[in-house]
């Protein structure tokens, strides 16, 4: 359902500029919003009238969006307490780092049977 703040050319033109930013996606995972999902066949109809041969597909699924935050709720609330970071690089390092010991206490990142420890120790080198 369109409402007066998120209609369709607002969802539109966030779509463009991100696909500007990130490249062309081949799914989009939303939720039941109306403006979302006219702004993503709007995407459509551009591809089509460009002439190219592929379109986005639109999966529109409640709960996959909630997983997602739910897994990034751990990262939230380790950065919160933190002092801002002073560059790009050092925050983009840390927010990898804390992303990659996250995946493997949650079994995630097994590229042997070491254990998470081992694991661990043979990232920080």
């Amino acid at each position: 359902m369109l409402s007066e703040h998120r209609d369709e050319a607002s969802a539109t033109a966030f779509f463009i500029k991100a696909v500007g930013n990130n490249g062309w996606p081949d799914k989009v995972v939303i939720d039941k919003s109306g403006s979302n999902t006219v702004g993503l066949f709007n995407m459509n109809c551009l591809l089509v009238m460009c002439g190219w041969c592929w379109l986005i597909t639109v999966l529109r699924t409640k709960y996959l969006n909630n997983i997602i935050e739910q897994d990034h709720r751990f990262i939230k609330k380790l950065t919160r307490p933190m002092q801002p970071f002073k560059s790009l690089s050092s925050a983009s390092t840390t927010l990898a780092d804390i992303e990659v010991a996250h995946m493997i206490r949650k079994g995630q990142f097994n590229q042997s049977a070491q254990s998470s420890f081992a694991q661990f120790a043979a990232l920080a080198g």
